[in-house]
């Protein structure tokens, strides 16, 4: 593959993740709401249980063939960590504003060089680390300390950071020889089967507009998904995982229309340095890198 083709690459690649990020922050926005009334447990479960059922027209399709994998371990291992940083994110979604939810949850591409370096052997570049340093700046100054950087629920979104990482390299590797749409299918399947324990001691019938909001954060988490997969398919995730920051962004924006969440100097700080993690990971600088 050529240079040129590498560049292509890499914008459909940011294109797909940025894509992602919005969809990934609407959901958010309808966790927001669902949080009201429904505990986080039965949250988890729709949102895997939906994503399971998008996938069986899909299935009855494709056959059988579409569930045959050699990479069954790796799936296993890739929903355990991927539901332990969904609770996690979820518990934040409803505790936090919204845009500091999605701070600590997409801080994950602070970890992403380092464990795809240990996993995955993948180069760390010195553009790799700035931006990872710049986005750790712009994690800090939209949180800010004296906010409650370091209370329990703050510790619940960085732990969910740390394991999402971990599920976006994970990712990385199935890429290798899964196509996204199985990648999905088994997260929401070993998913739909763990969450459903601690879902069954607290389950109740739910009104229309809390299924609607259940209902649709499941399809918009799967939508969200593919298009990760997709990415993560067309380049290295240390190379384009800065560009997750821009679902902060996008929350910050539906936090200020819904919740009149206005940012203050600081976060504004933050964002200009999350939007320089993004630019260094932009094509241009990575042919410069190159040369």
């Amino acid at each position: 593959m050529n240079i040129f083709d590498k560049d292509k690459n890499l914008i459909f690649a940011i294109g797909c993740l940025t894509l992602s990020a919005l969809l990934f922050s609407v959901m958010g926005i309808c966790i927001r709401y669902a949080s009201h009334s429904v505990d986080n447990f039965t949250i988890v479960f729709f949102r895997n249980l939906v994503g399971l059922i998008l996938f069986l027209p899909f299935i009855l399709k494709q056959g059988t063939s579409f569930v045959k994998t050699e990479k069954l371990w790796m799936h296993t291992w890739r929903s355990l960590i991927g539901l332990a940083a969904m609770y996690g994110f979820f518990y934040a979604i409803a505790h936090l504003k919204l845009s500091n939810a999605m701070v600590f949850t997409y801080s994950s591409p602070i970890f992403i060089p380092l464990i795809a370096w240990l996993f995955l052997k993948e180069k760390i570049t010195k553009v790799m680390l700035y931006a990872a340093g710049l986005g750790f700046i712009g994690v800090f100054c939209v949180a800010k300390p004296d906010q409650g950087l370091l209370n329990w629920v703050s510790m619940v979104g960085i732990a969910s950071s740390l394991f999402a990482s971990m599920a976006f390299v994970t990712v990385r590797a199935l890429t290798q020889t899964e196509p996204p749409e199985r990648i999905v299918f088994y997260f929401c399947f070993i998913g739909s089967l763990l969450s459903i324990i601690p879902m069954f001691w607290v389950w109740r019938p739910y009104h229309l507009q809390e299924l609607f909001f259940l209902i649709t954060a499941g399809v918009l988490a799967n939508i969200s998904q593919i298009f990760m997969s997709h990415a993560y398919r067309l380049a290295p995730a240390g190379q384009i995982a800065p560009v997750n920051y821009m679902a902060i962004i996008f929350a910050g924006i539906w936090g200020f229309l819904l919740w009149n969440e206005t940012p203050d100097v600081y976060s504004l700080i933050g964002f200009v340095f999350i939007l320089l993690a993004i630019v260094l990971c932009s094509p241009i600088i990575q042919k410069r890198r190159l040369k």
